[in-house]
Protein backbone atom coordinates (compact mmCIF):
# COMPACT_ATOMS: atom_id res chain seq x y z
CA UNK A 1 0.00 0.00 0.00
CA UNK A 2 1.69 3.51 -0.95
CA UNK A 3 -0.54 5.40 0.85
CA UNK A 4 -1.54 5.23 5.11
CA UNK A 5 -4.88 4.87 6.62
CA UNK A 6 -5.60 4.23 10.04
CA UNK A 7 -6.88 1.23 10.73
CA UNK A 8 -10.66 2.48 11.57
CA UNK A 9 -10.73 4.11 8.29
CA UNK A 10 -13.51 2.37 6.28
CA UNK A 11 -12.15 2.91 2.46
CA UNK A 12 -14.69 1.08 -0.56
CA UNK A 13 -14.16 -0.40 -3.55
CA UNK A 14 -13.38 1.30 -6.48
CA UNK A 15 -11.63 4.55 -5.09
CA UNK A 16 -8.00 5.69 -6.33
CA UNK A 17 -6.02 6.68 -3.49
CA UNK A 18 -2.11 7.91 -4.42
CA UNK A 19 0.70 7.67 -3.43
CA UNK A 20 1.92 9.49 0.18
CA UNK A 21 -1.43 10.38 1.14
CA UNK A 22 -2.86 9.81 4.77
CA UNK A 23 -6.03 9.32 5.88
CA UNK A 24 -6.57 9.56 9.72
CA UNK A 25 -9.30 8.09 11.93
CA UNK A 26 -12.98 7.42 11.32
CA UNK A 27 -13.01 8.66 7.91
CA UNK A 28 -15.11 7.15 5.19
CA UNK A 29 -13.48 6.60 1.63
CA UNK A 30 -17.05 5.76 -0.60
CA UNK A 31 -17.00 4.17 -4.25
CA UNK A 32 -15.29 6.07 -7.50
CA UNK A 33 -13.69 8.51 -4.79
CA UNK A 34 -10.32 9.91 -6.34
CA UNK A 35 -7.70 11.11 -4.30
CA UNK A 36 -4.41 12.70 -4.99
CA UNK A 37 -0.86 12.48 -3.97
CA UNK A 38 0.77 13.36 -0.64
CA UNK A 39 -2.97 14.50 0.66
CA UNK A 40 -3.88 14.37 4.55
CA UNK A 41 -7.79 14.27 5.22
CA UNK A 42 -7.84 14.28 9.10
CA UNK A 43 -10.28 12.36 11.49
CA UNK A 44 -13.60 12.05 10.28
CA UNK A 45 -12.91 12.64 6.78
CA UNK A 46 -16.14 11.95 4.53
CA UNK A 47 -15.13 11.67 0.89
CA UNK A 48 -18.19 10.61 -1.42
CA UNK A 49 -18.76 9.14 -4.40
CA UNK A 50 -17.35 10.72 -7.49
CA UNK A 51 -15.51 13.34 -5.58
CA UNK A 52 -12.01 13.91 -7.01
CA UNK A 53 -9.05 15.84 -4.91
CA UNK A 54 -6.25 16.83 -6.69
CA UNK A 55 -2.68 16.23 -5.05
CA UNK A 56 -1.65 17.98 -2.09
CA UNK A 57 -5.13 18.50 -0.83
CA UNK A 58 -6.03 19.10 3.04
CA UNK A 59 -8.59 18.39 4.55
CA UNK A 60 -9.38 19.26 8.37
CA UNK A 61 -11.05 17.17 11.31
CA UNK A 62 -14.85 16.87 10.65
CA UNK A 63 -15.64 17.79 6.70
CA UNK A 64 -17.85 15.56 4.45
CA UNK A 65 -16.82 16.76 0.52
CA UNK A 66 -20.10 15.30 -0.94
CA UNK A 67 -20.31 13.90 -4.87
CA UNK A 68 -20.42 16.67 -7.33
CA UNK A 69 -17.14 18.31 -5.46
CA UNK A 70 -14.14 18.56 -7.23
CA UNK A 71 -10.85 19.94 -5.17
CA UNK A 72 -7.59 20.92 -7.42
CA UNK A 73 -4.28 20.65 -6.39
CA UNK A 74 -2.78 22.26 -2.83
CA UNK A 75 -6.29 22.95 -1.58
CA UNK A 76 -6.57 23.66 2.01
CA UNK A 77 -10.26 22.54 3.56
CA UNK A 78 -10.43 23.65 7.20
CA UNK A 79 -12.41 22.34 10.24
CA UNK A 80 -15.47 21.34 10.15
CA UNK A 81 -16.76 23.21 6.68
CA UNK A 82 -19.36 22.48 5.05
CA UNK A 83 -19.86 21.51 1.22
CA UNK A 84 -23.39 21.03 0.26
CA UNK A 85 -25.19 19.50 -3.29
CA UNK A 86 -28.81 20.05 -3.58
CA UNK A 87 -30.39 23.51 -3.44
CA UNK A 88 -33.31 22.85 -1.84
CA UNK A 89 -33.00 19.35 0.28
CA UNK A 90 -36.12 17.82 1.48
CA UNK A 91 -36.24 14.88 3.80
CA UNK A 92 -39.03 12.81 2.22
CA UNK A 93 -38.07 14.15 -1.52
CA UNK A 94 -35.06 12.59 -3.41
CA UNK A 95 -32.91 15.03 -5.43
CA UNK A 96 -29.85 13.13 -6.38
CA UNK A 97 -30.92 14.44 -9.75
CA UNK A 98 -30.50 17.77 -9.12
CA UNK A 99 -26.72 17.39 -7.41
CA UNK A 100 -24.95 20.76 -8.70
CA UNK A 101 -20.87 20.69 -8.90
CA UNK A 102 -18.70 22.30 -6.74
CA UNK A 103 -15.33 23.61 -7.91
CA UNK A 104 -12.34 24.80 -6.01
CA UNK A 105 -9.32 25.68 -7.84
CA UNK A 106 -5.71 25.72 -7.02
CA UNK A 107 -4.50 26.81 -3.94
CA UNK A 108 -7.70 27.58 -2.87
CA UNK A 109 -7.71 28.00 1.20
CA UNK A 110 -11.19 27.50 2.89
CA UNK A 111 -11.02 28.68 6.59
CA UNK A 112 -12.31 26.93 9.87
CA UNK A 113 -16.50 26.30 9.54
CA UNK A 114 -17.31 28.06 6.29
CA UNK A 115 -20.17 26.83 4.23
CA UNK A 116 -20.25 26.73 0.62
CA UNK A 117 -23.48 26.73 -1.11
CA UNK A 118 -23.67 23.86 -4.12
CA UNK A 119 -23.22 25.07 -8.03
CA UNK A 120 -20.25 27.45 -7.03
CA UNK A 121 -16.49 28.04 -8.02
CA UNK A 122 -14.11 29.00 -6.11
CA UNK A 123 -11.22 30.47 -7.91
CA UNK A 124 -7.49 29.99 -7.96
CA UNK A 125 -5.88 30.54 -4.38
CA UNK A 126 -8.68 32.27 -3.23
CA UNK A 127 -9.13 32.54 0.68
CA UNK A 128 -12.48 32.15 1.78
CA UNK A 129 -12.33 33.48 5.81
CA UNK A 130 -13.51 31.25 9.13
CA UNK A 131 -17.13 31.09 9.31
CA UNK A 132 -18.24 32.41 5.87
CA UNK A 133 -21.34 31.52 3.85
CA UNK A 134 -20.21 31.75 0.25
CA UNK A 135 -23.47 32.17 -1.95
CA UNK A 136 -22.13 33.00 -5.30
CA UNK A 137 -18.61 32.36 -7.66
CA UNK A 138 -15.35 33.75 -5.75
CA UNK A 139 -12.54 35.23 -8.34
CA UNK A 140 -8.78 34.02 -8.35
CA UNK A 141 -6.87 35.83 -5.66
CA UNK A 142 -9.74 36.92 -3.66
CA UNK A 143 -10.06 36.95 -0.19
CA UNK A 144 -14.47 36.76 1.13
CA UNK A 145 -15.62 37.08 4.84
CA UNK A 146 -18.61 36.96 6.42
CA UNK A 147 -22.50 36.18 5.87
CA UNK A 148 -23.13 36.03 3.30
CA UNK A 149 -19.21 36.46 2.29
CA UNK A 150 -18.46 39.80 0.32
CA UNK A 151 -14.90 40.59 -1.11
CA UNK A 152 -12.96 42.12 1.28
CA UNK A 153 -9.51 42.08 -0.12
CA UNK A 154 -7.25 40.14 -2.20
CA UNK A 155 -4.42 37.29 -1.23
CA UNK A 156 -1.60 35.93 -2.55
CA UNK A 157 -0.02 32.90 -3.28
CA UNK A 158 1.50 32.55 -0.19
CA UNK A 159 -1.64 33.76 1.90
CA UNK A 160 -0.62 36.99 2.64
CA UNK A 161 -2.82 40.05 1.98
CA UNK A 162 -1.85 42.25 -0.99
CA UNK A 163 -2.07 45.66 -1.10
CA UNK A 164 -1.71 47.61 -4.16
CA UNK A 165 -0.02 51.02 -4.90
CA UNK A 166 -1.11 53.16 -7.76
CA UNK A 167 0.20 51.51 -10.44
CA UNK A 168 -2.11 48.54 -9.36
CA UNK A 169 0.97 46.30 -8.31
CA UNK A 170 1.33 44.61 -5.14
CA UNK A 171 4.22 42.55 -3.52
CA UNK A 172 3.39 39.61 -1.23
CA UNK A 173 5.25 39.98 1.86
CA UNK A 174 6.67 36.64 2.19
CA UNK A 175 7.77 35.86 -1.11
CA UNK A 176 8.13 38.81 -2.87
CA UNK A 177 5.97 37.92 -5.78
CA UNK A 178 4.53 40.62 -7.55
CA UNK A 179 0.95 40.92 -8.72
CA UNK A 180 -1.26 42.90 -11.19
CA UNK A 181 -4.82 44.17 -10.33
CA UNK A 182 -6.05 45.04 -14.08
CA UNK A 183 -10.75 45.36 -14.63
CA UNK A 184 -11.34 43.73 -10.75
CA UNK A 185 -9.20 40.85 -11.89
CA UNK A 186 -5.63 40.18 -10.58
CA UNK A 187 -3.05 38.07 -12.16
CA UNK A 188 1.25 37.14 -10.68
CA UNK A 189 3.17 39.31 -12.93
CA UNK A 190 6.44 36.81 -11.17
Amino acid sequence: MSYFAHPSVLIDEGCTIGEGTKIWHFSHIMPGAVIGKNCNLGQNVVVGRGVILGNNVRIQNNVSVYEGVTCEDDVFLGPGIVLTNVINPRSAISRKHEFKSTIIRKGATLGANATILCGIEIGCYAFIGAGAVVTKNVPPYALVVGNPARQSGWMSEYGQKLRFDQHQRAICSESGQTYQLDNNEVSRLY
